[in-house]
């Protein structure tokens, strides 16, 4: 097995074909869905027992640890978007070093965050302010769970750093390994061991640290990374470095502002009782799997954003753009398409809690919504995040946070559920807009770095 880093037809070849395009998007999309089908395994499972708390500590649980780990998934993105321009460049010294400064940042962050691990939940728990019996499960899921957070942040830093080189086929192996593993688990753990909440906690920290190892093995193994001609020095080169925070910390408050977000949305439902909590938790699990459908075309467009900036190729950019746009509209038209006609077979899949299918039944309206306003954004953010210009997407996404708050209080109070709804999609489709305004300043850079090249 060998991870060549030598740039590839695709990468300096400005007329892709839509074949060309979907053999580095397909492999990212089953990579990508994979993620969510674990949420909905676990959902699934949880959902098969007699309480619907059963289902909202899971959904807590799983929320304040997507809080910790969104918050460092530059990790993966700024890795990928790294990646990709050094190969551009054919910089090999570079692409080494793209996999090992985020490295270091992975292991400090998961240490951190076992040995703050008491805080964190209860401070979670408080500002969630679910009922006693949602908290207890929640609290029983994070505190097995919590001892894979290296795991889980150096897993970030493999997948981007394999995405960034265009070897999707091993960024898909890695991921499905892991998900499938916790998908095995899950049955194992919960529905022939009987652990319940302990199951799925247990399932999910077995295959991080599994992901982990496998993932390594495919590193090393291809021997394409040399650590022993990278001198500490090196990895503390200011240019680079300082580049790669500022990306970084700008990504970090995207999701920052992501989370709020998340976190207001997720305590409002749960402020409604234990019914609506796992509704919309059943929900969020449909949205995830659509917004991950739409992040694998992003992705492709990040590998080639990535090479028109590291090779200097307006022609390449175009392309890119081009192309992302085309098959995101189309995937949201198919999306929305199969919500109308098969939304409540899919939301049974979920639960066999009568009262929670009907009131997720009653909501589907806005799962057919959202892929229609919310393709946009995915796929900007990946052209973005290939030109590692992540400024705009920090500005865009504070700008739709701002429109969810004023939405959330005009409509919750008089729509209630409908009300939080509406303001999700209203935020959905304010970081569409807000970020295709930056189109045009990304373009002239682009079209700079061509001439200047």
């Amino acid at each position: 097995m060998k991870l060549a880093t030598q740039p590839a037809k695709i990468q300096t070849n400005a007329v892709i074909s839509n074949r060309a395009y979907l053999a580095l998007a397909v492999p990212l999309i089953i990579s990508g869905i994979s993620t969510p089908i674990l949420g909905a395994v676990d959902t699934a499972v949880v959902g098969r027992m007699p309480d619907a708390s059963f289902i909202g500590g899971v959904a807590v649980g799983a929320l304040i640890f997507n809080t910790m780990y969104w918050l460092l998934g530059f990790l993966r993105v700024s890795t990928s978007g790294f990646t990709s321009q050094a190969q551009g460049s054919n910089n090999e010294k570079e692409i080494t070093l793209t996999f090992l400064r985020p490295m270091v940042i992975a292991v400090l962050f998961g240490i951190f965050f076992i040995l703050m691990q008491y805080p964190i939940l209860q401070a979670a728990l408080y500002l969630v302010g679910a009922g006693e019996a949602v908290t207890g499960h929640a609290a029983t899921y994070f505190s097995i769970r919590i001892w894979s957070a290296p795991f889980s942040l150096l897993s970030y830093v493999i997948i981007g750093w394999l995405v960034g080189l265009g070897k999707v086929v091993y960024s898909l192996a890695t991921q499905i390994f892991m998900n499938v593993l916790n998908i095995l688990l899950d049955f194992i753990f919960v529905l022939g061991f009987g652990w319940g909440v302990a199951g799925v906690a247990s399932a999910t920290l077995i295959a991080e640290i599994s992901a982990v190892i496998f993932g390594l093995w495919i590193i090393f193994r291809a021997k394409q990374i040399d650590i022993s001609k990278i001198k500490i020095n090196m990895m503390l080169e200011s240019a680079p470095l300082m580049k790669m925070l500022k990306v970084n910390g700008d990504l970090f408050l995207r999701t920052v502002c992501l989370l709020t977000m998340t976190g207001i949305f997720t305590s409002k439902g749960a402020s409604m009782g234990e019914v609506t909590l796992a509704a919309n938790a059943v929900l969020l699990q449909i949205h995830y799997l659509m917004a991950y459908f739409f992040g694998g075309f992003a992705n492709a467009s990040s590998i080639l954003i990535g090479r028109a900036i590291g090779g200097k190729s307006e022609a390449l950019y175009n392309r890119a753009y081009t192309l992302s746009a085309q098959w995101g509209i189309l995937s949201a038209i198919v999306l929305s398409v199969c919500i109308y006609l098969f939304g409540e077979h899919i939301v049974s899949l979920f639960t066999t809690i009568s009262t929670v299918k009907e009131m997720a039944n009653s909501l589907l309206i806005w799962m057919i919504i959202f892929p229609l306003v919310g393709f946009w954004y995915a796929q900007l953010e990946g052209i973005f995040s290939g030109a590692t210009e992540a400024k705009f997407i920090r500005n865009s996404i504070i700008l739709a946070l701002l429109i969810f708050l004023i939405a959330n209080w005009l409509f919750f109070p008089i729509h209630h559920n409908d009300g939080l709804w509406l303001a999700f999609s209203l935020f959905m489709l304010s970081r569409s807009l807000f970020l295709w305004m930056y189109v045009p300043k990304l373009r002239r850079k682009i079209a700079v770095f061509e001439k200047t090249g």
